[in-house]
């Protein structure tokens, strides 16, 4: 099997993460969920001074893996609580994580590739990448991501995009607060690197304790809202709107709630 995380280091310890199922846009099935977890604690032991996360394909990460959604549907209470919390506990641990973490963005960011670029603690993106939190439009609900993504974006900032699945770009995305920077193709790789560059002076552990403070100040979720998430997940899993929704993707036709202009 081909590995769906491919981590690389370089000699300064700036290690780039690149999620690599380009041919599902890096879609987040359960294996590369599980994948995501323990590179987690990986990075948070090792000597990486800098994490960046990628995708590979030209795309950041289309959200969830539909296959992996249905089969949620399809299965039992405790099977739906099981895969729903694993995919908030590694949302958690990257959000968590004690080294500073930049977002590479270009193509899609869909659903759970918001809540991906949300737990990093910058996001820079190409100015033709496009952003959505697509789930309601499949019966879904950006649930597990809620939190991280109402602590970037602030309430107001969310309500705006969260529950109308619209399509936004680069420009949107800036002012919302999902990304720090929008730029051309041509220079993404040199703005990251200029994100990069000011940690290598900085001492670790103090960049570690740095980012804890600011998680504690701020508005970290906190255990009950995950929690929430979680059962949130697990209910929309569970109602009569998901499967339809699902289903016309697959099918390639409108859902029955939609309706014509």
């Amino acid at each position: 099997m081909d590995e769906v995380l491919l981590k690389e280091t370089d000699g300064r310890g700036v290690t780039t993460i690149t999620l690599n199922r380009p041919d599902k846009r890096n879609a987040l099935s359960g294996i590369l969920i599980t994948a995501l977890s323990d590179m987690a604690d990986i990075l948070a032991q090792d000597d990486s001074r800098v994490v960046v996360l990628t995708g590979a394909g030209g795309h950041f990460c289309a959200g969830g893996d539909l296959n992996w959604m249905k089969a949620q549907i399809d299965a039992d209470d405790s099977q739906r609580r099981s895969e729903a919390t694993k995919l908030a506990e590694m949302l958690g641990k990257w959000n968590r994580l004690p080294k500073p973490v930049i977002a590479r963005i270009e193509g899609s960011a869909f659903g759970g590739g918001v809540g991906m670029a949300c737990i990093c603690d910058i996001a820079i993106a190409t100015e033709d990448a496009k952003f959505g939190l697509t789930e309601t439009r499949l019966g879904l609900l950006p649930a597990t991501i809620g939190p991280y993504v109402l602590a970037r974006l602030g309430e107001a900032m969310a309500r705006r995009v969260f529950m109308s699945s619209r399509v936004f770009g680069a420009e949107d995305a800036l002012t919302l607060g999902v990304i720090a920077k929008a730029v051309p193709a041509s220079d993404l790789d040199s703005t990251v690197e200029a994100e990069v560059r000011p940690y290598l002076a900085c001492a670790p552990g103090a960049v570690a304790e740095a980012k804890a403070l600011a998680l504690d100040l701020g508005q970290a979720p906190t255990t009950a809202e995950v929690a929430r998430s979680v059962d949130a997940l697990i209910t929309r899993w569970s109602s009569p709107e998901a499967p339809e929704g699902i289903a016309a993707f697959f099918e390639k036709r409108k859902a029955a709630w939609v309706t014509s202009d």
